[in-house]
């Protein structure tokens, strides 16, 4: 990175590979980058510092976690409000089934992705945790068959990097 806090052509090759594979040494990542291990280590650490890699983590099947289903529930909101919106945001991330939460624009407010261990538990979770909420008008929960996540994020700098 540069001092300047711009990611140059390295720093975009090295959140390339860690991205595909976070676990990977630091001596093959410097290696595949075209860089001395120490000064690989100490990029990775100013991009950690920096707040660019914002975590490592290990992608778990939900069977194992005992999830049977996953669902986005969408929802609405009454009226809209700085504070209507920061107060579910924060009740739905309290929440341990709630995986990811979205605020989006359109018809609904929130996307939740949420995991529960069957279709009972999606249902308690729907009528317990959300509808009784005073801010929510209304509900719509999608099942998910299958969930499949891109693991690299596409990075539009490389044109400007190489520039």
């Amino acid at each position: 990175m540069k001092r300047d806090g711009e990611l140059d052509a390295l720093d975009l090759a090295i959140l390339k590979h860690l991205q595909r594979n976070a676990r990977l040494a630091n001596n093959t990542l410097a290696e595949r980058v075209g860089l001395a291990p120490s000064t690989c280590l100490e990029r990775v650490r100013r991009l950690v510092e920096g707040g660019v890699v914002t975590g490592f983590r290990a992608e778990v099947d939900p069977r194992a976690m005992g999830i049977g289903l996953q669902a986005m529930i969408a929802v609405s909101l009454r009226r809209h409000s700085r504070d209507l919106v920061e107060s579910f945001r924060e009740h739905a991330m309290s929440r341990p089934e709630v995986l990811a939460v979205y605020h989006v624009a359109g018809a609904m407010d929130f996307l939740l992705h949420v995991a529960a261990r069957d279709a009972d538990h999606l249902r308690d979770l729907t009528m317990d945790a959300f509808t009784t909420r005073p801010e929510v008008g209304r509900l719509e929960t999608h099942l998910i068959f299958q969930c499949a996540t891109c693991r690299e994020k596409p990075s539009y700098l490389e044109e400007e990097v190489a520039e």
